[in-house]
This record gives structure tokens, C-alpha cells and sequence, in this order.
């Protein structure tokens, strides 16, 4: 990553720990960066919290329960769309594959799945599900797939640059990257400010522009269509209201969705996007 950075935000750790953290903006890659960044063996603890839903199955709360309703539509979204890019079934690995969901909708529906997630309690779950997660990418090495996805897992990765070559040398012969994260140029991000739930420091190490997509994976593949994630907004001002005022609940953060989205519609800067990348060599 460039050194060219400067300040652009503090923010803080809103689940976990309480702590503070800077955003610094690196000029050459239009992105931001989570400083100081945790060793990557202390990271785990900052993802030690029954709230971190994307780990658990759990359908209890406001929250929970929106988040796993839209992720059960999300899921048949997803599935098409990887159909789409590969023109029919084939090899999947999913990278940060949670509790497994995704990969048991899309082996129902025909492909030969691998994951990778190195939480535990997540691995379970899935295991429970008939999904067996390894822990590390490394394993993986040596075989190609059809199709990768991550599914908002880049922003948590923290060797970078390392995990794109590794994903790269993964992908076969024009095959699929598939990768979906957190937009900091979109209106609710704006709006929020120091509260918006998706720079969720110090989980999320980089927070990305459309730019910083495609000048990160150039050398390797070809960015063939950028896609919005228009749930998003709704869920992260949720989110991003109870982080400012305390409410579990907002009317507020439902209009700032929508005016996130509407916006949107003229500068194309959604709260989340699918980057659909190609490999090119």
C-alpha cells in the first residue's frame, strides 16, 4: 500500500472495546486505513461479541432479525449472480464464508464448494450445516476455481496486497472474482460521519472507493461490472443511529437508507457494492 497518507477521520470501536482509532487517507489507492492497526494476533478479540451476527445464526433483536431476513433474499441474489459469471455450475470457494450459508444455498443448487473462515465458532455452525471451513487460505494452494467470492471480508484482511496475489494464482483461467465491501464515498457514510456502522474499526483494516478496486486488483483481473448492494444503507444507518444516539430503533435511519440509495442513483456511490472482476493472465 502507498505511504502517501494523511488524516481524514477518528473514529471508535462501537461493539467491542471502546477504543479509538484514525482513519488515514492513502491518495494514491483513494482509500482509507484503520490506525494503528491490531497485530493480527490480537484481532480475534475484537470480533468476541454475541452481537457480531455474521458469526452466528442468532434471529433474536431488531438487528438480527432484519439482518437474517435480508440475507436469506441476498443469498438467491447471490447465487444467480455467480451462475451468471460462470455461464452455469462449477467450482466455488468463498473466502470469510461465516457460518456457512451461502455455500449450502449454492451446493443445493449444484456446485462443488470450499470455504475458509477462521472463526471457530463460525466453522461450527457450518460444519453443523454439512460445510467443512478450513482455517487459513494456504490450503488451498495449488488448486484453481471457478468462481471466488468475499462477501464484505477484503476490508477485514490484513495482509493486503499478499491475499490478492494468493487469490489471484486461486482463480483459474478466466475465472471469477467476486468481492463485496463497504463504499466510504456513499451518502450514509457521509451523513454518519465518525458513527457509520461500516467503518467498524478496528474489524474493518481498509475502507474502500470504487477507485481503490480497480486500481488494486489491475495487474491481475479486469473489473467487468460493479454492482449496488442497496440493503446496505438501511441496515448500517440502523446501525449507524444506535452508534450516535443510543436508539435501538430509528424511523430516521430508514429515510437516511432510502436518501443514501436516491442519491445514489445520480452519483453512483452506493453504501455497498459487488465488484465482478475477470482474470486476464
Amino acid at each position: 500500500m502507498s505511504q502517501q497518507t494523511k488524516p481524514y477521520l477518528k473514529t471508535k470501536d462501537y461493539l467491542v472495546s471502546g477504543e479509538s482509532f484514525n482513519l488515514v487517507y492513502d491518495a494514491e489507492f483513494d482509500m482509507l486505513k484503520t490506525s494503528p492497526q491490531p497485530k493480527p494476533e490480537n484481532l480475534a478479540k475484537y470480533y468476541e461479541s454475541q452481537e457480531y451476527i455474521s458469526h452466528t445464526d442468532e434471529k433474536r433483536g431488531l438487528f438480527s432479525s432484519l439482518y437474517q431476513l435480508v440475507k436469506k433474499w441476498s443469498l438467491q441474489k447471490k447465487t444467480k449472480l455467480i451462475y451468471k459469471q460462470n455461464s452455469g455450475v462449477g467450482t466455488l470457494l468463498d473466502v470469510g464464508a461465516g457460518t456457512g450459508e451461502f455455500l449450502k444455498v449454492a451446493k443445493d443448487k449444484g456446485w462443488q464448494v470450499y470455504g475458509m473462515e477462521p472463526n471457530e465458532n463460525a466453522s461450527k455452525l457450518a460444519s453443523e450445516k454439512g460445510i467443512e471451513l478450513e482455517s487459513k487460505l494456504d490450503y488451498f494452494q495449488g488448486q484453481q476455481f471457478d468462481v471466488i467470492s468475499l462477501w464484505h471480508v477484503l476490508e477485514h484482511i490484513p495482509n493486503l496486497d499478499e491475499t490478492i496475489s494468493k487469490l489471484s494464482d486461486l482463480v483459474k483461467p478466466n475465472g471469477s472474482l467476486i468481492i463485496a465491501v463497504p463504499n466510504f464515498k456513499s451518502y450514509d457514510a457521509k451523513y454518519y460521519n465518525e458513527f457509520w456502522a461500516a467503518f467498524d474499526v478496528p474489524r474493518h483494516l481498509w475502507h474502500f472507493s470504487k477507485d481503490t478496486m480497480q486500481h488494486l486488483f489491475a495487474d491481475h483481473f479486469v473489473l467487468e461490472e460493479t454492482k449496488p448492494m442497496i440493503f446496505d444503507s438501511f441496515y448500517v444507518s440502523l446501525l449507524s443511529e444506535k452508534y450516535k444516539t443510543g436508539r435501538k430503533f430509528s424511523l430516521k435511519a430508514f429515510w437516511i437508507g432510502l436518501k443514501s440509495n436516491i442519491s445514489a442513483k445520480r452519483s453512483k456511490q452506493y453504501s455497498s457494492h459487488i465488484y465482478c472482476f475477470r482474470k486476464t493472465k
